[in-house]
């Protein structure tokens, strides 16, 4: 498939998305929804880890307002169900490993298109921005489920309803995502990330997401029991043999993926 919005790389096992509309601040249109749904479905066929990150100097900056859906009356329900959703989801239940690697501005949409990947990495000079109270609206594509579970009750409230810029730092320290990182060492930084997630045991790391994704929704037995199954089978792939032959040889694991 050839794409207009973004650009897709697959070297090494490691995909790397890039929204690519830099004159716009990278802002997403219909046509973008749908190529990063598609390219996330073929890259999670044939990565082992995929980073999402901007062309230019923002990350995304929410919707693009200039859009021709978005023109006159728009339907934003209809939007978010049909174009948003498929998106973030796919994102979201990717089986593979994802790291957003924030390298400029995450507003509105584009903030949550970020805090849907496993990890956020993010560019000290970046910031995330909840905006969409500023037109009199609620945070969507994700927002309102994100926040409170990453952050808490209390800072989720006050980026929703004052619309604060938030430093990658304040992000970072809040828990809102994983680290911020010096402008100078971002990009060196996240590719070494990324090369360690494309080259570990892939099967396992689906395990961690899956386990820790669905830890809300159950109670500590629940939890114990789901760990105890999963355990079981991690411990019968070929990839926990490799990781204590390995550490026995004192040498680093080769592990084959899925």
């Amino acid at each position: 498939m050839e794409y207009e919005t973004i650009l897709l790389d697959i070297t090494d096992d490691l995909a790397v998305l890039t929204l690519n509309r830099p004159d716009k601040m990278n802002a997403m249109t219909v046509q973008m929804r749908a190529e990063v749904t598609y390219a996330m479905k073929h890259a999670a066929r044939h990565a082992r880890a995929i980073v999402i990150t901007g062309a230019g100097t923002a990350f995304c900056s929410g919707q693009d307002l200039g859009d021709a859906s978005s023109t006159g009356k728009v339907d934003l329900e209809r939007t978010l169900r049909d174009e948003y959703e498929p998106m973030l989801e796919t994102i979201f239940d990717c089986p593979v490993p994802t790291i957003a690697a924030v390298n400029g501005s995450a507003a509105g949409a584009g903030a949550n298109l970020a805090l849907c990947a496993d990890v956020v990495i993010a560019a000290e000079s970046a910031y995330f921005l909840q905006a969409f109270a500023r037109i009199g609206l609620l945070p969507d594509a994700g927002g309102t489920w994100f926040m409170p579970r990453q952050m808490g009750f209390a800072k989720a409230m006050g980026a929703a309803l004052f619309a604060d810029k938030i430093s990658a730092r304040q992000a970072d320290d809040w828990g809102l995502i994983w680290e911020a990182v010096p402008d100078s060492d971002f990009e060196s930084h996240w590719r070494e990330r990324a090369a360690y997630l494309a080259k570990g045991p892939t099967a396992g790391f689906g395990a961690i997401k899956q386990a820790i994704r669905g830890t809300y929704e159950k109670t500590l037995s629940q939890q114990l029991a789901l760990e105890a199954h999963m355990q079981g089978e991690c411990g019968r792939s070929r990839d926990f043999a490799e990781g204590v032959v390995a550490f026995m040889e004192k040498r680093p694991p080769k592990f084959e993926g899925r």
